[in-house]
């Protein structure tokens, strides 16, 4: 080749390590051998077009031709993105709007009738907060708490607590630990609670007292005020001033304060006139505990779903009595909480009905009853005493309790959905929960004494259908198996039985 066109080779020599000695040598002395590299005389580099090229060839018809084409299909993009989201928007269904919801409607209250027996006066009951935000409790509705005696109307000092609960101080530190977790604090005032009736006969005057102690005591931290026996106040001139007192004063920035109030021995259709004629925010009734045939608490369910968000259900609640003392086994205990929890409206419960604790017995001799029953802790950890069968079954039931009042905070169908009556019998009834595109909840119970074929029927609604099959949510016993398919036109409950079932929304 002529020195004039040929590449300049070099010989390079390439000595590999010995990894060893690090010599360069390869064994025997001789070297590993050589490549030649070409080195060229001139590097090129690529430049691109300078600015005044590129306009030159971006002004051709070819490239804005293509520019146009480019933009016009983004633009057809574009809309086409946008069109769709608009149908999609307008045929995905409408939500529905979320009720009204106050603290009292959001999960159980807890009424302590007896703080002494409870845990040692108003003391005990701070200590014992943790206990009970376990079971997703939204009020306490302690009391009363105010120095009373039997009849004695002069006596009745509704702004000073009996030295029995405690000091003043005591229910200042209660309130601030129960706000921490989220608990509101309700107050019972009935005047004469030592007594029978629970209100004097001079009514227009204790009604002022009330007025003027509520008054004193929502100043103090307490977010509402229980009144018993309904009807009486109610009718009394000065029961607008008592509202007020409760109720008004309120921003849409500030907490509600809850009047409730009690009411015994009167029907469905009552209750809800009551509702709307005190203005109470909430009210119970003894509803479930006095008519015990399925037909009838059918019926009073119907009169009364659609205030819901001011009906309170308790089983012995409204009497202050423990919820053993009517469902008298342990599978009653859990049936009844599972029906309290899936009715429309706000749970009630005395203490002690969250572990089944057992209302003290009848006196032989005075035929009247003994002293409320003390409370039992700490049932779900191990115990060694003598009590430890009574302690396992609490624990179980506090669980199955506990597992419902969860559930409830969580599903829409249960904490405001719609109710539609599905079946009653004298013994047994069900029901069904809806709330727009939530899951639907069936509630089906059986507290009679033998099996009963449940031919659950709904009437026609709009967007609202049974379906074949349901999935087992809970059961009180373990015949049926969580996430088990069950038919719904073929359920047969035994004797004290509950299911919960569930079904998806299919929009």
């Amino acid at each position: 080749m002529n020195k004039d066109t040929e590449i300049d080779m070099i010989e390079v020599e390439v000595n590999e390590l010995d990894p060893e000695t690090g010599d360069g040598q390869a064994p025997g002395g001789k070297k590993n051998g050589s490549v030649k590299l070409k080195v060229p005389d001139d590097e090129v580099t690529f430049t691109g077009l300078s600015k005044k090229e590129l306009m030159k060839v971006a002004g051709t018809p070819g490239w804005v031709r293509t520019r146009w084409v480019l933009l016009v299909l983004i633009w057809l993009g574009w809309f086409g993105i946008l069109a769709g989201a608009i149908v999609i928007i307008v045929q995905a269904p409408r939500c529905k709007s979320i009720p009204e919801m106050n603290w009292w409607n959001e999960g159980p209250l807890y009424q302590i009738t007896d703080l002494e027996v409870f845990s040692e006066g108003l003391k005990g009951v701070e200590e014992k907060l943790d206990d009970i935000n376990e079971l997703k409790v939204k009020g306490l509705v302690i009391g009363p708490l105010n120095i009373a005696q039997a009849n004695q109307k002069i006596i009745l000092n509704f702004a000073e607590i009996s030295l029995v609960h405690g000091k003043a101080e005591d229910l200042d530190n209660l309130l601030k630990a129960a706000h921490k977790k989220g608990i509101s604090v309700v107050l019972d005032l009935t005047p004469n609670y030592e007594g029978n009736p629970e209100w004097f006969s001079d009514g227009e005057e204790i009604m002022e007292r009330v007025k003027a102690a509520a008054e004193y005591w929502l100043e103090k931290g307490l977010d509402g005020i229980k009144i018993s026996d309904l009807v009486d106040p109610s009718n009394s001139t000065d029961w607008a001033k008592l509202r007020m007192a409760v109720q008004g004063n309120g921003t849409d920035d500030t907490k509600k304060r809850a009047l409730m109030g009690v009411v015994n021995s009167i029907s469905a259709d009552e209750v809800s006139q009551l509702v709307n004629v005190s203005g109470v925010d909430l009210i119970l009734s003894d509803l479930l505990s006095r008519n015990t045939g399925g037909k009838e608490r059918i019926r009073d369910l119907e009169t009364l779903h659609s205030e819901q968000r001011k009906i309170g259900w308790g089983l012995g609640a409204a009497q202050k009595d423990r919820l053993s003392k009517r469902a008298t086994t342990r599978g009653l205990i859990r049936l009844y909480q599972l029906l309290l929890f899936t009715l429309p409206g706000t749970p009630v419960f005395t203490y002690g009905d969250e572990i089944g604790l057992q209302a003290n017995q009848m006196s032989n001799e005075t035929n009247q009853t003994r002293e409320a029953p003390k409370m039992v802790w700490n049932v779900e950890k191990e115990e060694t005493d003598g009590a430890k069968s009574n302690h396992t079954e609490y624990a179980e039931i506090r669980k199955w309790f506990r597992s419902l009042s969860d559930l409830r905070g969580k599903e829409r169908s249960l904490l405001h959905g719609d109710y539609y009556s599905l079946y009653s019998s004298a013994t047994s009834l069900s029901f069904l929960r809806v709330w727009d595109q939530s899951k639907r909840y069936i509630t089906a119970v059986n507290w009679g004494d033998g099996l009963e074929e449940l031919k659950l029927n709904l009437a026609p609604t709009e967007g609202v259908e049974l379906p074949e099959t349901a999935k087992v949510k809970l059961s009180t016993d373990q015949e049926f198996e969580v996430d088990s398919p069950v038919h719904l036109k073929d359920l047969t409950l035994k004797a004290g039985q509950a299911l919960l079932l569930q079904f998806p929304y299919t929009g």
